[in-house]
């Protein structure tokens, strides 16, 4: 199939190794941070906050957030160019919400008037509470939503990227407490621009399943 769309996913693969000479330009980022900034989310919730990780001691936080577990990714820290965090809020309150649509009243989408009937969407959140009174469960998948949209807008800028499930939570909120500010990470993303001849991953062939084995039209 030929469309650009396609081209940028056939494109799009995980890096496995960083050329630490190159990095991404200040107008390429400022794309990918408000591409993040419009990503969709359930009821428009928006439970995230995104930690853009570019200085020399940023990065050095970010190689010892690998001291315990998940070693194998802490290469990528120092030789990309940025990292992102991707955390979600443990519990989504009322006033969380309220925040969105007095955002949603600035912006004329919906009236003063109209607020009250849109609060009706936070039964949702209600409907995702666990035994703690935390929505971790319903918050967190959102990030993804916003990962996506991250993978296709760096393939879109040809920006090579590495999703990095692997790493540790706990000590990335002791050693990002002020910048978190009690959200909660489980994965980050590593941009930059591959290794010309050290990253293996960049000349084999893309693979996945069959169409028919994935897709379902009726």
């Amino acid at each position: 199939m030929q469309h650009e769309i396609i081209s940028d996913l056939e494109r799009r693969y995980t890096t496995k190794k960083y050329d630490p000479s190159k990095k991404v330009s200040a107008g390429d980022l400022a794309v990918l941070l408000e591409a993040l900034r419009l990503s969709a989310s359930s009821i428009n919730s928006q439970p995230w906050k995104f930690v853009v990780i570019a200085s020399d001691e940023a990065k050095q936080r970010m190689h010892d957030s690998f001291a315990n577990i998940h070693q194998f990714n802490q290469h990528h820290i120092k030789a990309c160019s940025h990292v992102i965090l991707f955390a979600h809020k443990l519990s989504y309150t009322r006033d969380d919400y309220d925040a969105v649509l007095n955002k949603a009243v600035a912006d004329t989408r919906i009236t003063e008037e109209q607020k009250e009937a849109a609060f009706g969407s936070f039964k949702f959140v209600e409907l995702n509470c666990d035994e703690n009174g935390q929505h971790k469960a319903w918050t967190k998948p959102q990030t993804y939503l916003a990962l996506g949209n991250a993978l296709h807008t760096l393939a879109r800028l040809h920006i090579d990227s590495t999703t990095m499930e692997g790493v540790d939570s706990q000590l990335l909120s002791e050693l990002f407490t002020d910048e978190l500010g009690g959200y909660e990470c489980h994965v980050a993303l590593a941009i930059g621009y591959h290794h010309p001849s050290e990253d293996y991953n960049a000349s084999l062939p893309k693979t996945r399943k069959a169409f028919e084995d994935v897709i379902t039209i009726l």
